[in-house]
């Protein structure tokens, strides 16, 4: 097992590499620069001003010079300065960042307590008319877009839940009640199109173990129904969804960017849109790369707990 850990922590380096290239090179794309944005259209410039500006800014030099001088103070532990604050960008980065780690959080254990008791009851009750709800309820909630189904929340909430109406955001270490507050509507837009996922697998998971021989040879063997699921059959039902949540975990704390915008919360996927706005390219940078190691960790905490709920994996 340690040798399997030492060996993906290593693989994390070229992912890494590969994915500071390409969102190095993909910032860069797009149409405008981080000079242009400065100064605007209230101003015209002369060109002699706008190469200044850009050597000020350090744009000036080719790709490859600015890629590998951002890459290697990256190494050292140095993720540079924004070019529109001139703060820290890690520190920029680390101050919002407990805000979307909140919000991922609270949406998975939403989605955890709605979606696999959900998922079981719907495998329990196939084809019943339990069943059928579900599935047409796990539809709608994997084909409705996140920003809707928040200004829905939104509307809804403003109209007839006048305590859950849209509310500022208070850090948690402030008041905690107000915290919890602000994060109900968000958590909820957030976490209902993982539980329909989550749903979805746990109930063909679940059907698959209760259709195994040795399932019915626990019935056959008179073993108390109860016992037969929550003893047999859920715990190898569930081990494929660990890998389903895992990667959810991922997406939901770099996916939060819709999220925070429409609810005005001050994280770290809204400031990666801002940062993109205004062509703040270590910023994005930054976002992405931390993102991308949080993502590729979660995925070994994954395969970790596999050995834990199921001691027949084995890793060499």
């Amino acid at each position: 097992m340690r040798q399997y850990i030492l060996k993906r922590l290593l693989q994390l380096i070229p992912v890494l590499l590969g994915v500071s290239i390409v969102v190095f090179l993909l910032i860069r794309l797009v149409p405008g620069d981080v000079v242009q944005m400065y100064v605007g259209t209230q101003v015209s410039p002369t060109a002699e001003q706008m190469e200044e500006l850009k050597r000020l800014f350090g744009i000036d030099k080719p790709l490859y010079v600015q890629y590998l001088d951002w890459i290697w103070r990256v190494m050292h532990g140095d993720f540079g300065v924004s070019l529109r604050t001139a703060r820290p960008v890690l520190n920029d980065i680390l101050a919002r960042l407990p805000v979307s780690a909140e919000l991922a959080f609270l949406s998975l254990t939403f989605a955890l307590l709605l979606g696999v008791p959900a998922g079981i009851l719907s495998a329990l009750r196939r084809n019943s008319v339990t069943d059928a709800i579900s599935r047409i309820i796990g539809i709608i909630g994997l084909s409705i877009p996140d920003f809707w189904l928040a200004t829905l929340i939104i509307l809804f909430a403003s109209r007839y839940l006048t305590v859950l109406r849209l509310a500022s955001f208070v850090s948690i270490t402030a008041s905690l009640s107000e915290n919890l507050k602000a994060m109900v509507l968000p958590t909820i837009a957030f976490g209902l199109g993982l539980a329909a996922v989550l749903m979805r697998y746990v109930r063909s998971s679940v059907l698959e173990v209760l259709g195994q021989d040795y399932i019915r040879t626990a019935r056959a063997k008179g073993l108390a129904g109860r016992t037969v699921i929550f003893k047999h059959a859920l715990r190898n039902a569930l081990t494929p969804v660990i890998t389903v949540v895992g990667i959810y975990a991922g997406y939901l704390l770099g996916g939060t960017v819709v999220i925070e915008e429409v609810f005005a919360l001050p994280g770290m996927g809204r400031l990666a849109l801002y940062a993109i706005y205004q062509r703040d390219y270590p910023l994005v940078q930054g976002i992405v790369l931390l993102v991308t190691l949080a993502f590729v960790l979660i995925n070994l905490l994954v395969d970790i707990l596999y050995v834990l709920v199921d001691p027949r994996i084995r890793y060499d």
